[in-house]
């Protein structure tokens, strides 16, 4: 596996393909990038918004006055005296526009002061009283309230069904029908949600600087609210400290900034307090899984049933496409996938990282596993053996697809075959376990501009996030590539609605789609740098290029990335804990465009998804209401002493079929497969099925000291 992708031919500079550094990496260093709360207008203000302190109910009314006392305190805002906002298709942005508190930790007041500490003290002194309604929050098997929505996040059908996979289930000679779960799940980026908010003198302007993955996004959902033409509002989102999909849509606290500054007439600077992320940003929401797979003795699969149950609002519909992955993996003739959903009183989740693939794949391929154990099959062979030739549920060809060069690659690297034998060292289990990946290809129309310079130097403009991932560096060189110039001769602004609209960053779309427009205007300014004789004028020249009508047409095929995870744990038979000692990615993700930051984006994603399989969960309390573990000393992500050396490679995959750069996204499918590889190798190493994640001690050591489940490996497997 090369870690660059080779020179086209007649660009012998081109630096696209190369592990190019990042170019706002001295800013970073330094602190010169200028992130959402770094921005200080004149006379600014600071706000603290006020949570619900019940899980369900109403505001009957509130106490100011300790509030108003503390030094500095400009006012409250509550539901009878906030500006009132307009339309929006997301009901959660409706904030301080009625006493209804449909889950704990609901906005219904903000408090604006001089100074942050004044707005923090004078939010602790607001009395509020409540009139409480009984709530559910909880999620379960068989709960009454389950209903079929018509789709799922996404656009995806709820339900697929091909042929007569309970039939076929039944009569199949080898078959696993088991029940997986994962918790909810929380996003928390380092940097919270913040924004800071101003409008000009006479209000007819509106400034924000806001922790977005999308600018543009914010800009046409502020413009409803507020009543305002979008030209009348600009966006910054320049430098945004992480987000994982929870800055993927605008929030409360940007609405809650504008609204106060529009109210106190100064500008107003709000970042979220850690601890109220949980209830107001998203999650990902817990999700049930019956997976039923059928097979004959050799292992090819006659049956697949993946039933999904998760937990949505009741203030906006949204439900996790945890069965989806299933439509696209494998060879199987009669299957049905279906999503049910449960409105509980729990705050609207969202996206996060890899939404539906993650949770979903976790439940597929542990299954895979358990089917290889009572089939007494290689869980690589077992894979390999199902492989499709064309996308199941819709025929269509895929643009490219070699998850068995993945499997094959990462199993010679991994060295499977010899690690295949589970082994003990003293009270120390070893065991290994394998999983493959997907992530579909999205694509979004974008606009881009491009300008020359008599210098030698190029500009090029483009309404895209970096979020973390390097977008501005791999942007830069899809512009140099095109433009035949060096690096060093290419500057990117990006992150501001003055430039030229584009896609979120999100769905791992991000580079495709940004990158196809930037290299459309930067190859029209080539041709007409071209065509141009002498000196440049001084105002340079310029081209731009919109992808729109390009995307739209759509494609045939059927593109998604893939990959396979390699595990390697240790599990403590005293204490239950478990050490991953190796992990070992292997992606087919199209045209690596810088190695450098594409390891880290699938490095990073691991370790999320080695958090996800060990540390990671939350727990909606179901007498208070909310999540009991609302920060980081509760909810345990990894840190250094969790996370092994991580080893990531990838196939060099040309596909013709994406877009100018042959490019797929790389964001999420790194996350998609890790946490079932640990469990995978977890079930290899102690002889027995866990099938709850995370895979924490207590879990571990009760599989140590219960009795032997069914099927070889501890799966559950009946033999027809």
């Amino acid at each position: 596996m090369p870690p660059d992708h080779p020179r086209r031919p007649g660009r012998p500079h081109s630096v696209l393909g190369t592990s190019a550094v990042r170019s706002e990496a001295p800013q970073k260093v330094t602190g010169a990038a200028r992130y959402a709360t770094d921005h200080h207008p004149p006379g600014r203000v600071h706000a603290w918004p006020v949570p619900a302190g019940v899980p369900r109910g109403r505001v009957t009314a509130f106490d100011t006055g300790p509030c108003l006392e503390i030094p500095g305190v400009l006012g409250v805002l509550t539901a009878a005296d906030a500006p009132r906002l307009g339309p929006s298709d997301d009901p959660v942005l409706q904030v301080l526009q009625s006493t209804e508190v449909p889950h704990r930790g609901w906005y219904v007041a903000l408090v604006v002061a001089e100074t942050l500490e004044g707005a923090r003290a004078g939010a602790e002194a607001l009395r509020i009283h409540y009139a409480t309604e009984e709530h559910d929050g909880t999620l379960r098997a068989g709960h009454p309230g389950a209903y079929t929505p018509e789709e799922v996040n996404g656009g995806h059908p709820a339900l697929r069904e091909r042929g007569e996979p309970d039939a076929a289930l039944a009569a199949a000679p080898v078959r696993v029908d088991c029940a997986y779960s994962v918790p909810p799940l929380h996003n928390h980026p380092m940097e919270p949600h913040a924004a800071t908010a101003a409008w000009d003198e006479a209000g007819e302007h509106l400034a924000v600087w806001d922790s977005s993955q999308g600018a543009g996004a914010v800009r046409t959902a502020l413009a409803s609210l507020f009543g305002l033409p979008e030209d009348r509002i600009t966006v910054v989102s320049e430098h945004v400290g992480g987000g994982f999909g929870s800055k993927g849509t605008p929030r409360p606290h940007v609405v809650l900034a504008a609204m106060a500054a529009r109210r106190f007439g100064r500008p107003v600077q709000l970042a979220l307090p850690r601890r109220h992320l949980p209830a107001v940003v998203g999650h990902r929401a817990p999700t049930l899984h019956r997976i039923g797979l059928g097979a004959r003795p050799d292992g090819t699969l006659t049956a697949l049933v993946h039933e999904a149950t998760t937990h949505t609002s009741r203030v906006r519909e949204f439900v996790e496409q945890a069965a989806v992955p299933a439509r696209v993996m494998y060879a199987v003739p009669d299957s049905r996938t279906l999503h049910r959903a449960v409105a509980l009183d729990v705050p609207t989740p969202s996206w996060m990282r890899a939404p539906g693939e993650a949770p979903g794949m976790y439940a597929l391929e542990s299954a895979m596993d358990e089917l290889a154990d009572a089939l007494g099959m290689d869980p690589v062979e077992l894979r390999v053996r199902n492989e499709p030739a064309l996308e199941p549920d819709t025929d269509r060809p895929f643009s490219s697809r070699h998850l068995v060069e993945c499997l094959r690659e990462g199993a010679a690297r991994f060295g499977w075959t010899a690690s295949r034998t589970p082994r003990r060292d003293g009270p120390f289990l070893h065991g290994v376990g394998v999983a493959a990946a997907t992530y579909p290809v999205y694509i979004s129309p974008s606009a881009a501009r491009a300008h020359a310079r008599p210098d030698g130097s190029h500009l090029v403009e483009i309404n895209a996030t970096d979020i973390g991932t390097g977008a501005r560096t791999v942007l830069a060189q899809v512009a140099a590539d095109a433009l035949a110039v060096p690096l060093d001769a290419v500057t990117v602004a990006i992150g501001s609605t003055d430039l030229p609209r584009a896609t979120l960053a999100g769905g791992s779309c991000g580079t495709a789609s940004w990158g196809w427009a930037v290299h459309e205007a930067c190859t029209a300014l080539a041709a007409r740098l071209a065509g141009h004789r002498g000196a440049l004028p001084a105002e340079g020249i310029s081209a731009s290029a919109d992808t729109t009508e390009a995307v739209k047409k759509g494609s045939p095929y059927a593109r998604h990335s893939f990959g396979a995870h390699f595990a390697e744990v240790r599990v403590d038979t005293v204490t239950g804990e478990v050490r991953v000692r190796r992990l070992l990615g292997v992606f087919a993700a199209g045209r690596i465009l810088n190695p450098a930051t594409a390891r880290s984006q699938f490095t990073g994603a691991m370790v999320m998804g080695l958090g996800m399989a060990l540390t990671e969960r939350s727990t909606v309390d179901p007498v208070h209401g909310g999540f009991a573990e609302d920060d980081l000393a509760a909810y345990h992500v990894p840190v250094h002493a969790d996370v092994p050396a991580i080893e990531v490679g990838w196939i060099d995959e040309h596909d013709e079929h994406l877009n100018p750069m042959g490019s797929k996204g790389i964001g999420e499918i790194g996350i998609v497969g890790t946490a079932a590889a640990i469990g995978n190798a977890v079930c290899h190493a102690v002889g027995r099925r866990l099938r709850d994640l995370p895979l924490t001690p207590d879990r571990v050591l009760a599989a140590l000291t219960a009795a032997p489940t069914a099927g070889p490996g501890g799966s559950a497997a009946e033999s027809g």
